[in-house]
């Protein structure tokens, strides 16, 4: 179990606690011995002169009378034991630390008691007469209440705290949302330029970025106006040669047949360069039903004789969704399997209630995938030669994955423990489009 936070943010925020912490404890000690202590030793000073001053008088050879204006003047009482108790002993009490001080200053063992009150009422049980019990009282002194300096220490500890969470929130917004920008870059989704704010490490690290950003869609723009060129030249030339094989002579159908297949696979090509490249490729999100997006497409596929597809399709939530781009997902690995799988397919749609997710899985029944390049055929131009074949242009997965990935899903492909090969993509219950 980890106690420490992962984040610089929590990291910082529990330094700046700990520090406070010790400077709190440090803070409490000096005032309790630089303050605190040093009154209590003056009072037990003051007591033990006069304690002092008590058995000189009586030394002395002063008349009664004197002795007794001396006590009166002091409001010094000496009480037997006896005495002692009829006038509320049992109520006074002991403090160790005054008695072995008072013990020190008198040169024997002393007892100290203190009733508080108006005034403080201090019981002395002096050495010089361990019989006798001598009361002193003390005004203008009180109980040493720390409850203010806790107050103050507590607040002071709070106010440094959320100071310190409002400076380390200022630094780290800025993080935190170069993370989301950075995101949404490997989601092929170019944010708005960041506002360069915060430290200066920071400005200059959010600039480089702005910078970086601004040169990568600068390239996708001249990629995708490069390619919507090139396919709208080699339009032209195809339908000159479509029209020129339809002239062809009746005994040579199969020529003509031939090249016109050709065509029609270089405009599916084509059709997919665009679908790739071109900016506008997500629509705004609608709340739908993933299964009816499912069913809408597979009936579409259900007019091939040579295609068979079984669905297992549980209830599901409705979530937000493009429906345009998810139905090129499905229909591009529905073509996935049947191009390179086998002619049965099955569709399974679940909803994972403990990790708010649904989950749609569409398997084929061929000879399956090299797991080496399950990660690498989402890649543009690519094709799993040894496993898949090596029909297409290579941009199918791809675009599935750029469309999972703009709706926050996850997109990935293993084999199935029996046979075949098992496309899964899983959409968040709350989720939202990229543009």
């Amino acid at each position: 179990m980890r106690i420490l936070p992962k984040s610089a943010f929590g990291q910082t925020v529990l330094l700046i606690g700990m520090l406070l912490l010790i400077n709190q404890v440090v803070s409490y000690v000096s005032v309790t011995y630089y303050f605190i202590r040093p009154s209590y030793q003056q009072i037990n000073n003051l007591l033990a002169n006069q304690i002092k001053l008590v058995f000189l008088q009586q030394l002395d050879q002063a008349d009664e009378a004197t002795q007794q204006r001396y006590l009166d003047t002091g409001g010094i009482r000496i009480y037997t034991q006896q005495q002692a108790l009829n006038a509320g002993l049992e109520q006074a009490v002991y403090y160790q630390v005054l008695s072995e001080q008072m013990s020190a200053q008198l040169g024997g063992e002393a007892i100290v008691r203190v009733v508080p009150g108006d005034p403080y009422v201090f019981w002395v049980k002096p050495p010089q007469n361990p019989g006798v019990w001598v009361t002193i009282p003390m005004s203008g002194i009180s109980a040493p209440d720390i409850s203010p300096l806790t107050i103050y220490l507590l607040v002071i500890g709070i106010l440094s705290v959320a100071g310190g969470w409002l400076f380390v929130r200022r630094l780290n917004n800025p993080l935190k949302a170069l993370q989301e920008a950075a995101l949404n870059v490997g989601r092929g989704s170019i944010p708005a330029p960041l506002k360069e704010q915060g430290s200066s490490e920071m400005i200059a690290v959010t600039s480089a970025f702005n910078q970086m950003a601004k040169g990568i869609k600068q390239l996708e723009n001249d990629r995708a106006l490069l390619t919507a060129g090139i396919s709208h030249d080699l339009r032209t030339p195809l339908t000159r040669i479509r029209i020129a094989t339809e002239m062809l002579p009746e005994d040579q159908e199969w020529i003509k047949d031939g090249i016109i297949q050709d065509i029609e696979d270089m405009n599916e090509i084509i059709d997919q360069f665009i679908t790739y490249v071109r900016k506008d490729r997500f629509e705004p999100p609608e709340k739908v039903d993933l299964n009816e997006l499912i069913q809408s497409c597979v009936q579409v596929r259900n007019i091939r004789e040579d295609q068979h597809i079984e669905l297992d399709l549980q209830p599901l939530p409705k979530i937000y969704l493009g429906k345009v781009g998810i139905k090129r997902v499905i229909d591009n690995l529905l073509e996935n399997a049947f191009r390179y799988g086998s002619e049965k397919v099955t569709i399974h749609s679940r909803y994972l209630s403990k990790e708010k997710k649904l989950q749609m899985d569409i398997r084929d029944f061929g000879k399956g995938i090299n797991p080496e390049q399950a990660d690498s055929l989402f890649q543009p131009f690519t094709q799993g030669d040894s496993a898949r074949g090596s029909q297409g242009s290579g941009l199918g997965l791809a675009i599935v994955k750029r469309v999972v990935d703009a709706h926050h899903g996850k997109v990935s492909l293993f084999n199935h423990p029996e046979r075949g090969a098992v496309a899964r993509v899983e959409f968040p219950l709350h989720t939202h489009i990229n543009h």
